[in-house]
C-alpha cells in the first residue's frame, strides 16, 4: 500500500531516473531538430526559434543572425521554427508571408523550392538514423560486440522446434529473409513473431535444410506492470561464452553492425505498431514519457555501454515515429509535398488546415492514452491494485 513515508523515500530515486530521461531525451531531441535547421540554414531559410522544450522560455540566447537558441519548461520534445511558420508544428502562415518585405521573402520556407523544404523536412529524422548508427558503431568499436553462437544446444520436447524437426547441434543460418548471425538474433526474431510461420534456415553436417516453425504465445509480465506476448519455441544455445567474452571489431564491421542495428530497430517497431493494430498485442503495453523515464533508469544501471545503445534505439524510433504520414508530424508535411509534386501545385491552405487538425487531434488523442497507461502502470507499482 503507497504511504507518505514509501513515497517520501522513493523521491531521490525518481528525480534521478527523471533526470537521466531529460538527457536521453534532450540529446536525441536537439540532434533530430539540429538536422532541419542544419539543411534550413544551406537552404537559404532564415531560422526564428530553435527550442528544446515547449512553453515559457527557461533560458537562451539570439545568435547573429538571429535565431532565438532556448530550452524551454515542458522538455518534452522541442522544434525548429522558421520566419514565415504560423506556429511550433510548422504550419506555413500566408499572412505572414504577405506582411514581410521583400528581402524577408528570400529567406521564407513556403518560398523555396519543392526539393529544398522536403529536404529541410526529411532532415530531422535523417539526423536521428545517423545519430542511432553513430552511437552502435562507436559502442561496437569500444567495448566489443557480444554475440552467440546460433548453435542449437537444448531442444525441448514437445516444444516448436521439437514438433519442426530441429535438433540439438544445428546452426541457424537464417529466419525468413533475415540472416541470423548470432543466437539473440533468433530470440528477437521468435520473440516478436508469436504465432506466426517462421521459415528457419539450417545447417545441420554441412547439409543445409528448411523447417516451418510457429513459436507458441507465452503471455509474460514485463518489469513495469504490464504484460506483453512472446513467441517462444523451445531452445536453447549450445554456448554462452561470446555474450561474456567480448569480441574486437573494426570501424568498418561497427558501421555495418550499427547500420543492422538501426534497421532492426525500425523494422521491429513497424511490426509492433502492426500487431497493436491487428490486437495481435494488447495496446496497454504502450507507454509514454514515465516508461520511458523508468526503462531508461533500468537500462542505466547497466552501466554507460547498455544506456548509450539505449539513446541509439530511442534516436532510430523517434526518427521513425515522426516520418509517419500524420500531418504536424514530419511524415505529414512529406505527404503534403508528395501531392504537390504530383498535382503540380500545393493543397489549397483550407485542406492543409483540415490535416493539421487532425493530425493535432491523432496525436493528442495517442498522448492522452499512453499518459493513461504510464499512471494506471504506476499506480499498479505503488499499491499492487489493478
Amino acid at each position: 500500500m503507497l504511504t507518505l513515508a514509501n513515497l517520501a523515500t522513493s523521491m531521490p530515486g525518481v528525480l534521478m531516473t527523471i533526470a537521466q530521461f531529460l538527457v536521453v531525451l534532450t540529446i536525441v531531441v536537439f540532434v533530430h531538430e539540429f538536422g532541419h535547421f542544419i539543411v534550413a540554414r544551406w537552404c537559404g531559410v532564415t531560422v526564428k526559434t530553435f527550442s528544446i522544450g515547449f512553453g515559457r522560455e527557461i533560458f537562451g540566447f539570439t545568435d547573429r543572425k538571429g535565431t532565438r537558441w532556448r530550452f524551454a519548461w515542458i522538455p518534452l520534445g522541442g522544434y525548429v521554427k522558421f520566419v514565415d511558420d504560423e506556429n511550433a508544428a510548422s504550419q506555413p502562415s500566408p499572412d505572414a508571408l504577405d506582411k514581410m518585405t521583400a528581402a524577408e521573402r528570400q529567406g521564407a520556407f513556403q518560398n523555396k523550392p519543392l526539393w529544398q523544404r522536403a529536404a529541410v523536412v526529411a532532415a530531422g529524422p535523417i539526423a536521428n538514423f545517423i545519430l542511432a548508427i553513430m552511437v552502435y558503431a562507436a559502442v561496437n568499436v569500444s567495448f566489443g560486440v557480444r554475440t552467440i553462437t546460433p548453435v542449437v544446444g537444448e531442444v525441448k520436447a514437445g516444444m516448436p522446434a521439437a514438433a519442426a524437426g530441429i535438433q540439438s547441434g544445428d546452426v541457424i543460418r537464417s529466419i525468413d529473409d533475415w540472416t541470423v548471425e548470432g543466437f539473440e538474433d533468433v530470440q528477437r526474431l521468435v520473440g516478436i513473431n508469436a504465432g506466426r510461420t517462421l521459415k528457419f534456415g539450417v545447417e545441420r553436417n554441412g547439409e543445409k535444410l528448411s523447417f516451418d516453425v510457429t513459436p507458441e504465445v507465452h503471455e509474460q509480465p514485463d518489469s513495469f506492470g504490464g504484460t506483453f506476448r512472446r513467441g517462444l519455441i523451445g531452445i536453447t544455445p549450445s554456448s554462452t561464452d561470446g555474450f561474456r567474452d567480448a569480441k574486437s571489431v573494426g570501424v568498418v564491421e561497427a558501421l555495418r553492425l550499427g547500420v543492422r542495428e538501426t534497421y532492426a530497430n525500425i523494422a521491429h517497431t513497424i511490426q509492433g505498431i502492426s500487431d497493436i493494430i491487428t490486437q495481435r498485442q494488447a495496446a496497454d503495453q504502450m507507454g509514454g514519457p514515465i516508461l520511458m523515464a523508468q526503462v531508461t533508469a533500468r537500462v542505466a544501471e547497466g552501466g554507460i555501454e547498455p544506456l548509450l545503445r539505449w539513446v541509439a534505439f530511442i534516436s532510430a524510433n523517434i526518427g521513425f515515429l515522426n516520418l509517419l504520414p500524420i500531418p504536424v508530424l514530419d511524415g505529414g508535411h512529406l505527404v503534403y509535398y508528395a501531392i504537390e509534386g504530383v498535382m503540380r501545385r500545393p493543397l489549397s491552405r483550407r485542406m492543409q488546415e483540415i490535416g493539421f487538425q487532425i493530425g493535432i487531434a491523432l496525436v493528442l488523442m495517442l498522448m492522452v492514452y499512453v499518459n493513461l497507461n504510464d499512471l494506471l502502470r504506476v499506480w499498479r507499482g505503488w499499491t499492487g491494485v489493478g
